[in-house]
């Protein structure tokens, strides 16, 4: 399954809940979730842990839109927009986190 994630972590529980309730899959975060993704933020302590469960991707063009490119933590995956599109076709379903 694809969860895909929108809102901040800082703003928002939206991928909390998913953490808490999703057990495996691939997560991607876009738009401001994307600063869950950021190395030295709040919330990589348990994007780490969650990296055991979970592929972890970040839409790079929302990533580069916040300036953020360069901070990516270790082991999250960037993708394009075609990256977007190949992980929502090759997941059986998808779960969008609001």
């Amino acid at each position: 399954m694809l969860h895909i994630v929108n809102k901040s972590p800082l703003a928002s529980t939206s991928l909390e809940n998913c953490l808490d309730v999703a057990v495996s899959g691939e997560l991607l975060l876009i738009e401001d979730a994307v600063y869950a993704a950021t190395a030295g933020n709040a919330f990589e302590p348990r994007l780490r842990e969650a990296m055991g469960r979970f592929s972890v991707f970040v839409l790079q063009p929302d990533l580069d839109a916040r300036g953020m490119g360069d901070k990516l933590v270790a082991g999250v995956t960037p993708v394009d927009y075609g990256g977007f599109v190949d992980l929502a076709v090759n997941s059986n379903t998808c779960q969008s986190w609001l």
